[in-house]
């Protein structure tokens, strides 16, 4: 259930649109486990985002024509929301790094757990793109 639309009381619970966003999820999580049995599973990606961006805009519309929209009130929600499963994402691979990491790559590692919190990821791994750079499948929050 979309916790925005219960805390809000400004959209409408659509089960519709949760049941696409499932869709998109399942169809992105197959695409990881068996590429060759849905070979465009990726679109999920690009379909999950279009369904936010559709219901964070509905949010945001719906508090301005009430006449209450705040800019800090929506982002302290968006942290509220994403903060406790970004944090829990990024003890998991700090600890398990701790573990199992050389300590150059731990130390990559801690970089990336730092810009992940400061919503900086792209801009770091943009920068440390290169020829001698490790391989993504070594950079355990590429995907963040």
């Amino acid at each position: 259930m979309n916790n925005e639309a219960v805390h809000n009381n400004s959209i409408k619970y659509r089960s519709d649109i949760d049941g696409l966003r499932a869709i998109a999820i399942l169809a992105v999580v197959i695409y990881h486990a068996f590429p060759s049995r849905l070979p465009g599973g990726f679109v999920g990606v690009d379909i999950f985002f279009v369904i936010s961006g559709y219901l964070i805009t509905s949010i945001i519309l719906k508090k301005l024509d009430m006449g209450n929209f705040s800019f800090i009130d929506f982002y302290i929600r968006r942290i509220k929301r994403i903060f406790p499963a970004l944090l829990t994402v990024l003890t998991a691979c700090y600890f398990f790094g701790w573990q199992a990491l050389f300590v150059d790559e731990f130390k990559a590692l801690g970089k990336h757990v730092l810009s992940g919190i400061a919503f900086v990821q792209n801009f770091v791994l943009y920068f440390e793109a290169g020829y001698f750079d490790s391989a993504s499948e070594l950079k355990p929050l590429m995907h963040l």
